[in-house]
């Protein structure tokens, strides 16, 4: 099929997608990328691990808010359904402040790819969109999987749930459309750098990464997608805000950039006439 992929709406050069992944762990857990260079004893309590990712929802996602809001860019916030049970304020903020709202399972620690049974990852899925739709009032038209572990069966329950787009891809530059028993839905690459890389490190790495990123495919590759991704309990925090803002007022900088949500990312690959595009195609013609 011709490609038909000639460029990014209104002629936008580059598209750039902000990937705010809005977690949370039950009780008693915490995340394995742990902040500590000295661990507790294996059987220990550590109240540090279990408390870190708190901050996520009490300021993280808030400034994270705020500096969107304040570059005029909008997000996709990947959020846990539970987190907006225990969240609701900040999830409402999120609507409210025009950013979109995708789910991301129910707790960070459910995995699709370690469900029991198909059965059981459809209901985890269905679980997930019904109090995501519950408390914000529209249901969710977007996916990421925790830790992106996805199954074979993940994109045809997707369809079945009337979801139009899954961020879980990384094995392609641009979203494309995926045909499943139920419908088609698009995929959306996902980042290959993300904030809690540099959890030992300096947040100025996540900067420079995305800066030369940025700088080399505005200059070389007309109509790419730089996918960026933050998360709340870690990119919330000052340090890692600070380069986040230095970035997005950098990318705005340039007037063909679009900074896109990842609904309209789908939406437009939905309306191509090719299910896929390669980088063959893009710039060899073949």
């Amino acid at each position: 099929m011709k490609n038909t992929f000639a460029s990014w709406p209104n002629g936008k050069k580059i598209a750039v997608a902000i990937t705010v992944m809005f977690e949370v762990w039950p009780d008693g857990k915490g995340p394995p990328n742990l902040v500590q260079r000295t661990q507790v004893k294996p059987g220990t309590v550590d109240h540090q691990a279990i408390t870190w990712p708190h901050y996520g929802g009490k300021a993280g996602v808030w400034r994270i808010m705020r500096i969107l809001d304040q570059c005029g860019v909008p997000g996709t916030f990947c959020t846990n359904a539970r987190c907006a049970e225990v969240y609701p304020e900040a999830v409402a903020q999120i609507v409210r402040s025009g950013h979109d709202i995708a789910a991301h399972g129910y707790t960070q620690d459910l995995l699709l790819a370690q469900t029991a049974s198909p059965e059981e990852e459809h209901a985890l899925i269905r679980r997930s969109l019904d109090v995501l739709a519950e408390r914000t009032g529209k249901r969710p038209e977007g996916w990421l999987s925790p830790v992106l572990a996805w199954t074979a069966h993940t994109a045809d329950f997707l369809t079945r749930e009337k979801v139009i787009w899954q961020g879980d891809a990384n094995y392609a530059d641009l979203p494309h459309r995926v045909r499943t028993r139920h419908g088609t839905l698009v995929h959306i690459p996902h980042s290959d750098y993300t904030d809690n890389r540099v959890l030992w490190l300096s947040p100025r790495q996540y900067h420079d990464v995305y800066k030369d990123t940025f700088d080399y495919l505005h200059a070389h590759e007309p109509m790419s997608l730089m996918v960026m991704t933050v998360h709340c309990h870690f990119g919330g925090r000052p340090l890692m805000s600070a380069v986040l803002n230095q970035l997005l007022r950098y990318f705005s900088q340039f007037p063909d950039v679009w900074f896109a949500r990842h609904r309209e990312l789908a939406r437009w690959a939905l309306e191509q006439d090719a299910d896929e595009v390669s980088y063959a195609e893009r710039f060899f013609g073949k």
